[in-house]
């Protein structure tokens, strides 16, 4: 009997922590995300490129916009909290799917910037949420 016991313990192990991953990616994916002012982050696509390519245009200086989108989340992690800022990197990455490469990074600089405004890790880490897989954590675990 303790032998079924164990096995029984050692497959809810495996199982458990994947099924909670999976049901809270599923779960994000349903949930309808509130309307922030960060709905303004980015400039549209066709009107970075014409300002690029439009032969009359001055030279200018063009940020990548996941650098503006990072400085912006970082500004809004600062003024308010944490979690605001995540929701709003969730809907960009939504909006402009090309984002979804450096979202991973952008959420790590948010765990960092968070780190920076709360002084500890642990208070740090209670406005996690799954958005770009665990870069958030990974981001507070990295400054602490």
């Amino acid at each position: 009997m303790n032998l079924a016991v164990r096995r029984i313990g050692r497959s809810l192990a495996i199982v458990l922590p994947v099924v909670l991953v999976l049901s809270g990616t599923l779960a994000i994916t349903k949930v309808p995300w509130a309307s922030t002012p960060s709905e303004a982050l980015l400039l549209p696509a066709s009107a970075e490129a014409d300002a690029r390519t439009s032969p009359d245009a001055a030279p200018q200086d063009v940020t990548a916009p996941e650098a503006v989108l990072q400085e912006q989340l970082i500004t809004t992690l600062r003024q308010e909290d944490p979690g605001v800022a995540l929701t709003a990197l969730q809907e960009a990455v939504h909006r402009e799917p090309t984002l979804a490469e450096h979202c991973m990074d952008i959420a790590r600089a948010l765990g960092r910037a968070a780190v920076e405004k709360y002084g500890s890790a642990l208070r740090a880490q209670q406005h996690a949420r799954p958005v770009c897989d665990t870069s958030f954590a990974t981001g507070v675990m990295e400054f602490s």
